[in-house]
């Protein structure tokens, strides 16, 4: 697969009035990428703990599947598991399918924010 045709999401941060450009620019026509975006440097990490970044990892490029076979992937319990899928899917960064599995339709991550001094 060449770089052109990979699936990639960008998870970043992005005030309501960055959204707000990033918005005006799509209606404009110009190509904004796929973004996931947080509110907060502390709510991206309270979502996107190491765990849940690791499924994310194990998830990218391969299509639906079960929580079981995800669990496998990662060599964690099952259960531990499931309660990170359900975060991600509460957060909008993973979907259910109508099968029951779950799906990260991405093939690549990209995490991407600036820290500033306070």
């Amino acid at each position: 697969m060449d770089e052109r045709s990979r699936s990639v999401v960008t998870l970043g941060l992005s005030s309501i009035e960055e959204t707000k450009r990033q918005i005006a620019a799509a209606f404009r026509g110009q190509v904004q990428g796929t973004r996931i975006d947080f509110a907060s440097v502390e709510l991206l990490w309270k979502v996107l703990t190491a765990k849940r970044l690791e499924i994310l990892q194990a998830m990218a490029g391969q299509g639906a599947m079960a929580v079981r076979q995800v669990a496998r992937r990662v060599g964690r319990d099952i259960k531990a598991v499931h309660g990170d899928v359900t975060a991600l899917v509460a957060a909008g960064i993973i979907d259910n399918t109508a099968d029951g599995k779950v799906i990260f339709p991405y093939d690549e991550v990209r995490v991407d924010f600036t820290l500033k001094a306070a």
